[in-house]
């Protein structure tokens, strides 16, 4: 059992402890007033407080400096108001009104003002403060960067992923580990094996320790090491000791009471606030503080709901023109293109040279470029989190994931992280992240390297998903995104394209045209004929359909117009709907599964458009893995035949 540091201090030791003081009151304070106004009913959702571990954020937060940042976790308040002192802010944030640090968006747990970010989900923000970090390696800024985690998220693979990056890297950060011997109400004994420091050393990493009871000792340790971060450009870890006087959230505690009432006995804030004279005058001025900040946030508004619309098209068409080549050099070509912009970074498994990915479509790249175009582990949830880090600060991170089987390992990063930062933290931020990836089967890889998993990441407020077609440029489609990226892009590279070319000859009989804008919707029409029925494919299905369409018309004189989008989600329908419209017909093809994918959303779209009766067919995939045996595949996946079938089936031919 560890002693209490008892500090009868005079003079200016005196003052910095009265100072110290006020910072851990205003803290504590005001966390007792968010558990009271819950229990009030005026804050709505959840209440994690740090009673208890409030010296754990002010010995952080008075080692950084002005252009340092500070990653938090769900247990966030008492870092927020040690780095920020907006005790204003934070209770009108939980309080959920406009004048909140985020706007009443992000509540208890999603904190950003200037330099400082907190995410509720367990470990998920250390690759993104390790991308942070990199960042500022890059630009040799000089500032540092700190990230809370606690014992509980020790558990958590992505931490692992993030230690191996930061410390094989270099990267300037201090991992600070609150460890307060429970993960919710699970007492460390039952989950944690192994010694908590050696898990950093295993690593590379210094680690140190400190407590909250002896909390000068411990602000004097995390100044050392932050300055020796400074200095070394290198990372540390500090493990802090404390306990947490609170439940874990509002009011559910199942521990001892009489370890709780121990622990509260020895709390340096109780021993202090006992031996001061001056103490209760102290208390009354942050409590006057914090009714202030209350009443203030009681009369403001609550943010204005925001309303969304669909995209769409003012149906302007253009005959689509551009050089034929392979479809690999013209990727290769624009990723090129692309770092020419000093901003841009290329993160992936062997996209080095001489390797140059397993598609080599950054083959030749880091010769040119080697400080922006690196190799990483095979860390997918790492990968797309350093990604969002470097695009919080800036940057513009193109993240190649090997195959688009293993996107699912990085989706916490895509779905928790980077597509949830800018609107809940209050457009503050943007998070200019490209994810591109190959899909699709074709290559006989068989069933964990040939799927179409694109449908699960369809329809994540606040990103995008593009699919590459042959009938479009890739150059143009990385150009036009890096110009205008403001959000997480996913982009989907089907992996059979990449031997094929892309070209905007039409084939005999057809129209090759584009709609006008960013992302713009293909269309193949026939040549002075009416079409009968509407095809509507992406990315590598374009091509069967296409021959879907020859066959449609030369053998059964059935004519057909093909719609290729180019950005999945979110879709523009006008150009299908307009098409629909006049053909009555429509049959969506997806190389994926069907239940629950692209095509069911789309048709449940134009049967919401009331158009007049239409018939409607989806070509998708098998509903099984896919084989590696040649004939197996074939049979698995669409194909034109396939198409045919379901377009003469549709119009009764």
């Amino acid at each position: 059992m560890k002693n209490v540091s008892v500090l009868t201090p005079s003079g200016q030791e005196a003052q910095n402890v009265a100072a110290a003081m006020k910072v851990a009151l205003t803290i504590r304070r005001t966390e007792a007033r968010l558990l009271s106004l819950f229990q009030e009913g005026r804050v709505f959702g959840t209440i994690h407080t740090c009673l208890g571990q409030e010296w754990s954020g002010i010995a952080v937060a008075s080692a950084l400096r002005t252009g340092d940042f500070l990653i938090s976790n769900h247990r966030c308040h008492g870092h927020y108001l040690a780095f920020t002192d907006d005790v204003e802010g934070l209770i009108a944030e939980v309080m959920g009104k406009e004048t909140g640090v985020c706007g009443g968006r992000g509540g208890s747990q999603h904190l950003c003002r200037g330099t400082f970010f907190s995410n509720g989900v367990q470990g998920g923000m250390a690759p993104v403060a390790a991308g942070m970090a990199l960042a500022h390696r890059l630009r040799a800024s000089g500032s540092i960067g700190a990230i809370f985690i606690g014992d509980g998220t020790l558990g958590e693979g992505a931490i692992y992923e993030a230690l191996n990056i930061i410390s094989k890297w270099d990267l300037p950060l201090l991992v600070v580990l609150e460890n307060n011997g429970y993960a919710q109400s699970t007492a460390q004994s039952e989950t944690l094996a192994g010694d908590i420091g050696q898990r950093a050393r295993s690593f590379g990493i210094e680690a140190y320790r400190g407590d909250t009871w002896h909390w000068p000792e411990l602000v004097e340790l995390t100044g050392k090491l932050a300055a020796n971060i400074r200095e070394s450009r290198a990372p540390a870890f500090l493990q802090i000791d404390t306990y947490r006087l609170g439940p874990h959230s509002k009011g559910d505690d199942n521990r001892d009471q009489a370890e709780i009432r121990d622990h509260a006995e020895r709390d340096p804030i109780n021993v202090w606030l006992a031996a001061q004279d001056g103490a209760r005058a102290l208390v009354h001025e942050i409590d006057a503080r914090i009714e202030r900040a209350v009443a203030a946030a009681e009369l403001a508004k609550v943010q204005a709901p925001m309303l969304y619309a669909r995209p769409s098209s003012s149906l302007r068409w253009e005959t689509a023109e551009f050089s034929e080549e392979r479809m690999v050099k013209a990727v290769r070509g624009a990723l090129e293109e692309a770092l020419e912009d000093p901003r841009v970074i290329l993160l992936g498994e062997d996209i080095r040279s001489p390797y140059g990915g397993a598609f080599k479509a950054t083959q030749g790249l880091s010769d040119r470029w080697p400080d922006r175009v690196r190799n990483t582990p095979i860390s997918e949830a790492a990968l797309i989190g350093l990604g969002s880090g470097l695009a919080l600060e800036g940057l513009r991170p193109i993240v190649e994931i090997m195959f688009g089987d293993f996107i699912l390992l990085g989706a916490d990063q895509f779905v928790n992280h980077a597509a949830k930062f800018q609107w809940m933290f209050n457009e503050q931020v943007s998070v200019p992240l490209i994810v591109r990836t190959p899909m699709g089967g074709g290559r006989g890889y068989g069933p964990t390297h040939s799927q179409s998993l694109e449908k699960h990441l369809l329809g994540v407020p606040g990103t995008q998903v593009l699919a590459i077609h042959p009938r479009l440029s890739p150059r143009t489609v990385y150009r036009n995104l890096l110009a205008t990226i403001d959000r997480p892009t996913l982009v989907i590279e089907n992996k059979v394209m990449y031997g094929q070319n892309v070209s905007s000859a039409a084939p005999q009989g057809f129209v090759v045209e584009c709609s006008a804008g960013t992302f713009p919707t293909t269309r193949i029409r026939p040549s002075g004929l009416e079409p009968q029925v509407t095809l509507v494919a992406y990315g590598g299905m374009v091509s069967e359909a296409e021959h879907a369409m020859q066959a449609l018309f030369s053998e059964h004189e059935v004519v057909a117009e093909l719609i290729i989008p180019l950005s999945l989600y979110p879709l523009d329908v006008a150009p299908i709907l307009d098409s629909v419209a006049r053909t009555h017909a429509i049959v969506v093809i997806e190389e994926g599964q069907g239940f629950a994918g692209f095509g069911g959303e789309l048709l449940a779209t134009v049967l919401e458009a009331q158009l007049p009766p239409i018939r409607a067919k989806r070509v998708t995939a098998s509903p099984h893995a896919i084989p590696t045996s040649r004939p197996l595949e074939q049979a698995a996946l669409p194909s034109s035949p396939w198409i045919v079938r379901a377009v003469l089936e549709v119009l009764g031919v």
